[in-house]
Parts: C-alpha cells; sequence; structure tokens
C-alpha cells in the first residue's frame, strides 16, 4: 500500500513538474514576442516573465533526479547487457546483483554529500538570482532524489534475488489500447 503511494505520488511529481515548465515557457515565450507588438505593447511590458526560465530550469532539474528513480523502477534505464547475458545462470544473477547494490551505494553516497550540502546552504543566506527563493530549496532535489534512486536499487535487488526478475520497459505496449495480433487474428491487449 506505501509503495503504491510512493509510486504514485512520484508519477504525479514528474508528471506535474514536466507539463508545468510546458506551459510557463509556452507562455513566456509568447510574452517575448507579443511584447514587440505595438498593440500588445502598453498591456504586456509592465508583466515581468523573467522568472520563467530559471524556475523552468529547476522544475526540469528536479523532473531529471526523480525521473531517475522512476527509471530504476521501471527499468527504463538503458543497460548494455550483452555480456551479462552470455553468463552462466548462476554468475548472471552474482553480476546483476552487484551492479544493482553498486547503484544503491552510488546514490546513497551522492544523496549524503547532497544533504550535507543542503544543510551547509541552509546556514547561509544565499538566494536564486531572478526568484530569491531560499537556495537549498533547489537543491533539495539531490538528496531527496538520489535516497529515492538508492531506495529503488534495494528494491529491484530485493524483487531480483527473490523472482529471478528485472523491471521491463515494454516500449510496444499503450494501456487501454489493443491491437489486432496478425498471426491468430484474434485481438489481444498488448503487454
Amino acid at each position: 500500500m506505501l509503495l503504491r503511494i510512493l509510486d504514485r505520488l512520484e508519477e504525479i511529481l514528474i508528471t506535474t513538474l514536466i507539463g508545468a515548465a510546458t506551459v510557463i515557457i509556452f507562455f513566456a515565450v509568447l510574452h517575448r514576442y507579443l511584447v514587440g507588438i505595438p498593440l500588445f505593447y502598453p498591456l504586456l511590458f509592465p508583466i515581468n516573465m523573467s522568472w520563467a526560465q530559471e524556475l523552468c530550469i529547476y522544475m526540469f532539474v528536479w523532473m531529471a533526479k526523480f525521473g531517475a528513480a522512476y527509471g530504476v523502477r521501471t527499468g527504463i534505464h538503458v543497460g548494455v547487457d550483452v555480456l551479462v547475458n552470455q553468463l552462466d545462470e548462476r554468475w548472471r544473477k552474482v553480476t546483476i546483483l552487484f551492479g544493482l547494490f553498486c547503484g544503491a551505494l552510488f546514490t546513497a553516497v551522492i544523496g549524503t554529500m547532497g544533504a550535507k550540502f543542503v544543510y551547509g546552504l541552509m546556514q547561509t543566506d544565499q538566494v536564486t538570482p531572478d526568484m530569491e527563493l531560499p537556495s537549498w530549496i533547489v537543491y533539495l532535489c539531490i538528496p531527496l532524489g538520489s535516497y529515492l534512486m538508492c531506495f529503488r536499487f534495494l528494491q529491484v535487488a530485493w524483487s531480483f534475488a527473490r523472482g529471478g526478475e528485472l523491471p521491463h520497459h515494454d516500449h510496444a505496449y499503450v494501456e487501454g489500447i489493443e491491437a489486432e495480433i496478425p498471426a491468430t487474428g484474434g485481438r489481444e491487449v498488448l503487454r
């Protein structure tokens, strides 16, 4: 139950950040071009949109950190497994678990270093250039995203150790779309 909530929260956060950033960029670009038209100049010139680019950069950084954790959970990260797949089953399992634990260790170290950095920033009055947000809020994505990614590596390792299956992303599957399978002539939902 708690994992489903975390999964859903992760998906909502990523979707909201990319959607909101897209809308903000659209309106900032629209504002920039319409303010050059004499008819709209008096109306739009007083509106300050200088913060939009900075906010979108921060939103994309947060989305990327949490998107990396999502990628580990769903198996959409790029991996070179040609040699690993050629190994004997026992060595294959050991190699995959070693790789997953290395990923967990790396992200735990990055998360800890990020947490120390954020804690140090909290002791200062440093703010962002345009929005004047406290800088530690912007950098908080490093420990949060890294620790979530570490958890996802451990979650995948646990699942693999118990069942031998890694998460796999099927590029052909689209939720809710039925496709006719030519070989059988029947209708099946692709998975």
